[in-house]
């Protein structure tokens, strides 16, 4: 893929116009209030991981709907707690998968959550995957997840996951292994977006956070996406209103309530992003949008790592390791 996208220059510069709606903060306010009258039920009950260095935790909690939302709780071996705890998200089709998979932050000396994606988790297999069980979700849409009630903001499918993702910062804060003062939220693609939107919710729900970092996110700028990629998953929602015709200007509004753009300007929490000018799954001007407006309520500090010659996979490895850097340096901060 070569690059196809605006410059480096024109896109360090990107400031698009994405109306946000009006009463973006109301409904993300009331879907919090609404998720919080269901018992959290919170629960961690330790197994075998097959790990010698790596203790974990098999979580349970309450979820949009009560929706009971799985995830692994990851901490290195012997660990008492209170520890910094970095809550993660996965990219589209993923979930936590098998307990021996995703541990890296725990390896740092981290708690590290792990949260299931509710109907997903079919890239990543495992055990015990949390279902989408809202009647909402057999509402007419595209084959995958992007179009599922996308004609209202009540019933689209992200609007659950979003609130998943809330709840699941809610779920750790219980644990006397976390320090609730001490969370940083991180993922990549639709883990991404995910973290971008806790983020932005994060101040709505009264909910402190360090940091936040995307990697490669997905679910930003969506008409600039639509109009530019014709990969998936963003060809799901214009096979969709290729069908749909009528559901245009429903389906535009209903993504603003979740696009990155809007939610990223709500964040307080310093951020991390990274981008690939190749990637025509994630176009770059899309994460550039999310990241130029982010935190354009906040006094936040941000930066992004570019990586000029890669598509989706994005650093890969290189991000990690500038994550761990960032990570010890915002941990670090909060102790002192």
């Amino acid at each position: 893929m070569a690059m196809f996208d605006l410059s480096l220059d024109k896109l360090r510069e990107y400031r698009p116009e994405v109306a946000a709606p009006a009463d973006l903060v109301d409904f993300w306010r009331r879907s919090i209030e609404k998720a919080r009258t269901d018992d959290l039920s919170a629960s961690f009950t330790l197994i075998d991981n097959k790990l010698a260095l790596i203790d974990t935790y098999d979580v349970t909690y309450s979820g949009f709907g009560g929706t009971p939302v799985k995830g692994w709780l990851h901490l290195p071996a012997g660990a008492t707690g209170p520890l910094p705890t970095v809550v993660q998200y996965h990219g589209y089709s993923g979930g936590r998968g098998f307990p021996h998979a995703t541990t890296l932050w725990a390896q740092a000396g981290y708690a590290h959550f792990v949260m299931d994606t509710r109907g997903q988790s079919y890239g990543a297999g495992g055990l015990d995957a949390t279902p989408d069980d809202t009647p909402y979700a057999g509402l007419n849409h595209t084959p995958g997840f992007m179009t599922a009630g996308i004609t209202d903001p009540e019933t689209y499918y992200y609007r659950r996951v979003f609130i998943d993702a809330v709840r699941a910062l809610d779920a750790v804060k219980t644990s006397p292994l976390v320090d609730p003062d001490k969370l940083i939220v991180t993922g990549g693609s639709q883990g991404g977006g995910i973290s971008i939107a806790a983020a932005g919710l994060a101040p709505i729900a009264g909910i402190e956070l360090l940091g936040c970092a995307p990697d490669v996110p997905f679910l930003c700028h969506f008409e600039r996406a639509l109009q530019i990629t014709d990969k998936d998953p963003y060809g799901e929602i214009t096979r969709y209103l290729k069908g749909f015709r009528q559901d245009v200007d429903a389906a535009l509004r209903t993504l603003s309530y979740f696009d990155g753009v809007n939610l990223g300007r709500l964040a307080t929490a310093p951020t991390l992003f990274s981008v690939a000018l190749m990637d025509a799954t994630c176009p770059p001007s899309t994460v550039f949008a999310a990241y130029n407006h982010y935190g354009a309520t906040g006094s936040e500090q941000k930066d992004i790592e570019v990586y000029q010659y890669n598509n989706h996979e994005g650093g890969q490895t290189y991000q990690q390791l500038a994550q761990l850097d960032w990570f010890a340096q915002i941990f670090g901060a909060a102790t002192k």
